[in-house]
């Protein structure tokens, strides 16, 4: 009884919170939702179809790292043991990037933002700073998020030896930012 009145009461909070609890239904991320792009990027050669017409990820003109979920996103984990869940594409020399993402993809277009360079006492620089960002096409159950907007709090480490090590938190939402 007891049980049953727990299961009836967490039924009740999941569905209260806007949360898919049916077996099957396709999770959505969050309005906002934030996911960490990290890691040392690598050039793509061939790159995936992500199904966008506004990227061409085997130009090559793009690098790539990994996604990690921070909030908001569908099965977002408590901790901080947290796995790469897609791949971030960017062109260092181009205003575009792509974000491959389970269940769907998300390309995006460098509106207004920069860097500042900051030694790092063994050759290369940080560069730290802020990006904004538009959607400009979502698909998946990313689609509500086209015509969106992407706010990036980047710290970007240029080793000593021309490769770059991405920390930056993206805050990902539907409305457009003024």
């Amino acid at each position: 009884m007891i049980r049953g009145a727990m299961g009836g009461a967490l039924v009740a909070l999941l569905a209260s919170s806007g949360r898919a609890i049916a077996e099957g239904a396709a999770a959505t991320p969050d309005d906002p939702f934030i996911l960490l792009l990290h890691g040392i990027y690598s050039p793509v050669v061939q790159g995936p179809d992500l199904g966008l017409s506004t990227v061409n990820l085997s130009d090559g003109s793009y690098s790539t790292t990994l996604i990690y979920p921070v909030f908001g996103f569908p099965g977002t984990p408590s901790n901080e043991n947290a796995r790469a869940i897609g791949n971030f594409f960017v062109q260092f020399k181009g205003n575009l990037c792509a974000y491959q993402l389970p269940k769907g993809a998300i390309a995006m277009k460098f509106t207004s933002g920069g860097f500042t360079p900051h030694p790092d006492g063994q050759g290369g620089h940080f560069l730290e700073g802020t990006w904004e960002l538009t959607v400009l096409e979502a698909s998946g159950i990313y689609a509500p998020f086209q015509g969106g907007h992407n706010h990036m709090v980047d710290r970007l480490h240029q080793l000593s030896n021309g490769k770059f090590d991405e920390f930056c938190f993206c805050v990902i939402s539907q409305y457009q930012f003024p």
